[in-house]
């Protein structure tokens, strides 16, 4: 009777390991569930006049010249980057971060928009012209940003990137003050700088309108290909491959990022170079522009990226985000045609 009843405790024993063992994972994985849920999210679009302000409120000043607005809204885009609910994502190591590969895609869209933005701000927006100096804080500021971005080691992503932050913030001090009666740090506002920076967006608006395209079901070839374009391809042998299943979400995080970067570096534009455009009457191709990529960002639905094919069941995530992405690509073609014009 003694071993039996042993017997009895020990089996009760096991099978309440078992159960707090079962209890404890998975008191884990809905943890992990409910972080990914909230680290995933997409941050919201921020106010670029507001996000100024408050900017300049630390400086003790309500000084916001010409280009102040277009610097910080780069600034403000690093420092949601890295300080979004779940922190930057892209270099995480241990789940869920390293599970979450839709904003993990969603940071390297809006990543590449900050880094072209920021390298026309050094090469194009703060020089006078070809044989004139850079800007000492925006040459520190831009290669910082063009770190790996997947660096979870001494440096991190996130150090070097706050490095860039800071020298950004240093222009944007020095475009406040003065120097007897010279600015020290410049932004031009001109026409041929706007034009130079058009078309780096352009071809990166293309890229993500054909590749989202070639994500669409039986889909071999990007948008806007003309049929006797289509046809020359296709004797040559050079059909756009289409994406695997398995990349369509993260060639459309990738683009849902693009956007939202872009978005606000195109309203901080509209409002640094107001008088060109008023002059060039170019107004109405940014606001085009900005509407094409609000439509862009439209909340999703579905807990997941649908793939429908023709006029099926189910929606095509991936051709609705490249109409909207041709759209703005369009009023871009048309913006730096303006800009080109004497």
């Amino acid at each position: 009777m003694a071993a039996s009843d042993s017997l009895y405790d020990d089996d009760t024993k096991s099978k309440g390991i078992l159960w707090g063992f079962g209890v404890f994972a998975l008191i884990v994985v809905f943890v992990l569930v409910v972080l990914g849920a909230w680290w995933g999210r997409e941050p919201d679009q921020f106010n670029i006049l507001d996000a100024a302000q408050e900017r300049a409120k630390e400086t003790d000043t309500t000084n916001m010249p010409v280009g102040y607005v277009y610097s910080n809204t780069l600034a403000h885009i690093a420092e949601l980057l890295l300080h979004k609910s779940g922190g930057y994502i892209t270099n995480d190591v241990a789940p869920p971060g390293v599970l979450l590969d839709n904003i993990s895609n969603w940071e390297y869209g809006a990543l590449v928009m900050l880094r072209d933005a920021t390298s026309a701000l050094r090469n194009h927006f703060a020089r006078d012209q070809s044989q004139s100096a850079e800007d000492p804080d925006l040459a520190i500021a831009e290669p910082y940003f063009y770190y790996e971005n997947d660096s979870w080691a001494l440096p991190s992503t996130e150090a070097e990137y706050e490095k860039g932050i800071e020298a950004l913030h240093k222009y944007m001090t020095r475009l406040q003050k003065y120097g007897g009666n010279v600015k020290q740090a410049q932004f031009y506002s001109r026409a041929d700088n706007l034009w130079q920076y058009t078309e780096v967006v352009i071809k990166r608006l293309g890229g993500l309108s054909t590749r989202l395209a070639a994500n669409s079901s039986g889909a071999n070839y990007g948008p806007g290909l003309t049929e006797l374009e289509r046809k020359e391809a296709d004797k040559q042998g050079t059909p756009l491959a289409k994406v695997s299943w398995l990349e369509i979400d993260d060639v459309f995080y990738e683009a849902r990022g693009a956007s939202w970067a872009l978005l606000h570096i195109l309203r901080a534009i509209k409002h640094d170079f107001k008088d060109i455009l008023l002059d060039k009457r170019a107004m109405r191709t940014v606001d085009i522009m900005i509407k094409a990529l609000e439509n862009a960002l439209t909340p999703i639905l579905s807990p997941m990226v649908l793939n429908g094919d023709g006029y099926g069941l189910f929606a095509n995530y991936s051709l609705s985000m490249a109409n909207y992405i041709a759209r703005a690509n369009a009023a871009a073609l048309d913006l730096r045609d303006i800009m080109n014009r004497g």
